[in-house]
């Protein structure tokens, strides 16, 4: 697993760069070291590159492939389908079975409308806030990230010299070219503080609150005991619209999602990612009354591939395997000691590091001597010295996101652990000398 170059994908991206700003489709592939990356087939928990490098996969996708690569019952679902039709402008049996496995396995849905990302699902979801409330209001928390739309895109990743005082946080649009009115009526606050948004929340005019429950995009941070409870009674009592943004956690950390798992029910939750491994689908469910709202024609929502019938067999192959006893037992298992044998081998090498997060969805965070709780105990992750370390982890055949998180799937055995942590601390013995003045 050694020594693996990456001189064939360096080329091939360069040379397509001249009919792909980049030579990519998602800013999220841009600038990754020593380059991106150019597949050409999946298996399991491996990829293969054009490079014929076979390399451990944790970003998988950044996060749907939870049964790992090209599993079988998926594909064959799909396959089945493509014989009988692709997409009809009307409805297909497929579609409600999948709606009905979701309310079957997470505890907010008693119906699903379906959409094909989960930008898209983050749209809808607070469409539907803003006209059953007929309030405009919508806060949001820094580092959350909701999508790449123009109304959501704020305080994400912003620099936190540029953060502003933790009670009355700047709110910082996150690209160029962003629509500035489109955020008029979005209010940031910092996650993880009760006292601040109920009494925010007790002016009555906000229409939806919306997070991750439990920080993934950036940071791996859980919320403090009492604080999801919180949030439900003051959104309850102030009759605010509370949407958990389960695009990560949905159907990955447990059955029903991260809700089941915390025991914090949202009115109403958006999914994607992990829902139909690897196929474009997304989806919002919630309390029959809001969702209901979709059907008087008042409010818009539409989409020409929305539950697109080779996606929904996708999909209920996906939640069928998911939904089984024991399903998330082995990612469990098999995350903790990643977990454990990732912070052992910094440990060893003396230099300070803080995972948090699911064993299914964790974040290795650089640098840290402090559990954070919200984005603002980030500010002194060394991202540059992260950033060296997954480089050499490439090197030796294990693909980690250089933000920090490591995404696990089903495929993901002890012998793939194994392997793993043997890289990772021959990747690491090779930056240590350039990440010594993280040590005490």
């Amino acid at each position: 697993m050694n020594n693996c170059t990456f001189t064939r994908s360096a080329k091939r991206v360069r040379d397509a760069a001249s009919v792909a700003p980049g030579g990519v489709n998602s800013n999220f592939r841009l600038g990754v070291a020593p380059t991106p990356l150019v597949f050409e087939r999946g298996e399991g928990a491996y990829l293969v590159d054009i490079d014929g490098n076979r390399l451990i996969d944790y970003y998988l996708a950044l996060g749907p492939m939870v049964l790992g690569h090209s599993p079988r019952d998926v594909i064959d679902a799909a396959r089945h389908q493509l014989d009988i039709g692709l997409l009809y402008g009307g409805q297909s049996e497929l579609e409600y079975q999948a709606a009905e496995k979701i309310v079957d396995m997470v505890p907010c849905a008693e119906r699903v409308r379906f959409t094909g990302s989960g930008t898209e699902a983050v749209q809808l979801a607070l469409r539907l806030a803003r006209a059953v409330t007929g309030r405009s209001v919508v806060i949001k928390f820094e580092g959350h990230y909701h999508g790449w739309m123009d109304s959501t895109l704020w305080s994400t990743s912003t620099p936190h010299d540029q953060l502003g005082p933790e009670d009355a946080p700047v709110k910082q649009p996150a690209s160029a070219g962003q629509d500035l009115p489109a955020g008029q009526n979005l209010e940031v606050m910092s996650w993880n503080r009760a006292e601040p948004l109920v009494a925010r929340l007790a002016k009555g005019d906000v229409a939806a609150v919306i997070m991750e429950a439990t920080m993934c995009n950036s940071g791996g941070m859980f919320a403090k005991p009492g604080y999801l409870e919180a949030v439900r009674e003051a959104c309850t009592r102030h009759g605010t619209i509370l949407i958990f943004d389960e695009v990560i956690t949905g159907f990955r950390t447990a059955p029903g999602g991260a809700q089941q798992r915390l025991g914090v029910t949202p009115d109403l939750a958006t999914f994607a990612k992990a829902i139909a491994n690897g196929f474009s689908v997304a989806a919002v469910a919630g309390r029959a009354d809001i969702m209901d709202r979709l059907a008087d024609g008042s409010i818009l929502h539409g989409g020409t591939y929305n539950a697109q019938p080779a996606a929904m067999a996708a999909a209920i192959a996906t939640m069928e395997r998911l939904s089984k006893p024991g399903a998330h037992d082995g990612m469990e298992r098999q995350g903790r000691r990643l977990m454990q044998g990732i912070e052992a081998a910094f440990t060893a090498a003396g230099i300070p590091v803080n995972i948090g997060g699911y064993p299914q969805i964790f974040t290795v965070n650089l640098g840290l001597t402090e559990k954070p709780v919200n984005y603002r105990g980030l500010a002194k992750v060394d991202k540059a010295g992260y950033r060296k370390f997954t480089t050499a982890l490439l090197k030796h055949g294990v693909r980690a996101l250089e933000r920090g998180a490591w995404f696990l799937s089903t495929e993901h055995d002890e012998a793939v652990i194994d392997k793993t942590l043997s890289s990772v601390r021959e990747a690491l013995a090779e930056v240590a000398p350039e990440l010594k003045h993280l040590r005490n």
